[in-house]
């Protein structure tokens, strides 16, 4: 057996379960409010500087990015919890198979996507229906934010695999620069300032480019320098080749939860063509509606991926009677500070949304009209994440895709396009509380009933002279979730 990591690694498996699930959250959820307020005051200067027409296109291919990066997000999260399951049975060896098997797989991909995502970027465009007066400027925006797709697939792969390892502050701090970086840049890089070109709203996604770029160039220099291990050193980098095995785990258990990100996206881009059809105002007042929706979002995702990393810690220690108490703690966590954040949004009325629009803009009172219908919704849908992140860390990941298709293309889609035709956009808006009520629902029925439990990522061994989990542990390898 090989001794886990010291330092900045932190064990899952030991401790009280609400104190250490947040605690470990808080810097995911830092990481989150940093992706948020980027997203933010990137919206902000394109908005004070260039118009409703740029808020549109940012928003348009916002929604591609999001899709795009929905393509690497299941095998990122599959090694997250992977990597997760062999710390908590002491198999660092199968760490850095992972790690190298993973480096390679994402390479190939990241170069592909941006490769393709360039070419085609106007098809994407007109696939979704942006209006004709944002083309120009989405086409702009999107061509060099898929440039910027292989410094965003690294960055997102490692700050999963050191979750994995109980490390959530390193991402965090090197978000932070990140994010900095952009929000320096932006404005520069915009309107022209100093040596700076004027790029206009191509300048949003290449402080975006630049300031990801950096980051992840200082952040493997600094696990290389704590000789952290998941970077491979000399005499290591044969794991380069990809070990069949784990590449089958990755690709087949990490296929259906990139699957969820690419649902979400699609459905996102189905909901954005219908809001599209209402004209620039109305698509720039659920662009800015949704900027505020990620923040109260926020808690939840956090909570969700510090309590899949913490359940695959305890899976692979075969500690299941902490995972119950991961689950439960999540879910009333998650409610908790979620409904504060809503209840917070509600009070402060227009403030929120003075951010992403201009005083006195057309959009705001339709914004507004959108968050009244919609906000609360978001507090039930931290059930969700907190559920479905103990589900996939046993390596159960199809019941949550099955859950999202019926909740997003069987449930919001067709209340939206049915009931338009009589209530109007109001029909759009209110099939966002009726799709996450349904997910909620569904996702706590499989967690109580279904044989998530069963499930096994792949075959991490247990170390010897570990306490029996009360007859409720399996075989390594189970039929698929």
């Amino acid at each position: 057996m090989i001794k886990r990591p010291a330092a900045q690694n932190r064990d899952l498996t030991q401790g009280p379960i609400t104190r250490t699930l947040l605690v470990f959250s808080l810097p995911v959820l830092g990481g989150n409010a940093l992706q948020s307020l980027n997203g933010s005051v990137n919206q902000f200067w394109v908005s004070h500087s260039l118009g409703v027409t740029a808020i549109t296109a940012i928003g348009n291919a916002n929604i591609v990015m999001m899709l795009m990066l929905g393509a690497i997000f299941g095998v990122s999260m599959a090694a997250n919890i992977l990597i997760g399951q062999s710390v908590g049975s002491g198999d660092l060896a199968t760490v850095k198979k992972v790690m190298g098997t993973s480096i390679t797989f994402f390479a190939i991909l990241a170069l592909g996507v941006a490769a393709l995502g360039y070419g085609l970027s106007p098809h994407i465009l007109a696939l979704m229906g942006t209006p004709a007066d944002s083309v120009a400027e989405a086409e702009a925006y999107l061509r060099i934010v898929f440039l910027s797709m292989p410094f965003l697939y690294f960055f997102a792969f490692l700050q999963m695999a050191q979750r994995g390892i109980g490390d959530s502050r390193t991402p965090f701090y090197f978000m932070l620069l990140a994010v900095l970086l952009d929000i320096i840049l932006n404005p520069m890089l915009i309107r022209g300032l100093g040596p700076f070109p004027r790029l206009a709203i191509a300048g949003s996604a290449t402080s975006t480019l630049i300031g990801q770029g950096v980051s992840l160039f200082c952040l493997i220099l600094l696990l290389y320098r704590r000789g952290s291990p998941l970077m491979l050193r000399p005499g290591e980098f044969h794991l380069l080749k990809p070990d069949r095995g784990i590449l089958k785990a990755l690709i087949l258990r990490g296929l259906p939860m990139g699957l969820q990100i690419l649902v979400m996206s699609g459905a996102a881009m189905v909901m954005i063509g219908f809001v599209n059809s209402y004209g620039a105002v109305t698509a720039a007042a659920y662009t800015a509606a949704s900027q505020v929706w990620t923040y109260i979002q926020m808690p939840a995702m956090a909570l969700g991926a510090a309590v899949s990393s913490m359940a695959a810690q305890n899976v692979g220690a075969g500690r299941w009677d902490r995972v119950a108490k991961v689950a439960r703690s999540g879910v009333l966590s998650g409610l908790a500070i979620t409904g504060a954040v809503a209840a917070v949004i509600y009070l402060l009325g227009d403030l929120s949304l003075h951010i992403f629009l201009p005083p006195g803009s057309i959009a705001l009172p339709v914004a507004r009209h959108i968050n009244n219908i919609v906000l609360w919704s978001f507090v039930l849908f931290s059930v969700t994440f907190a559920l479905s992140g103990v589900v996939r860390s046993t390596g159960a990941v199809w019941p949550p895709l099955i859950i999202l298709i019926v909740a997003m293309f069987l449930i919001r889609i067709p209340f939206a396009q049915v009931l338009i035709p009589r209530f109007g956009a109001d029909a759009i808006w209110w099939s966002f509380p009726l799709g996450t009520i349904m997910s909620s629902v569904l996702t706590a029925l499989y967690y109580l009933f279904g044989n998530w439990r069963k499930t096994r990522l792949f075959d991490t061994a247990r170390p010897q002279g570990e306490a029996a989990d009360s007859g409720m542990a399996t075989p390594a390898m189970a039929e698929p979730g």
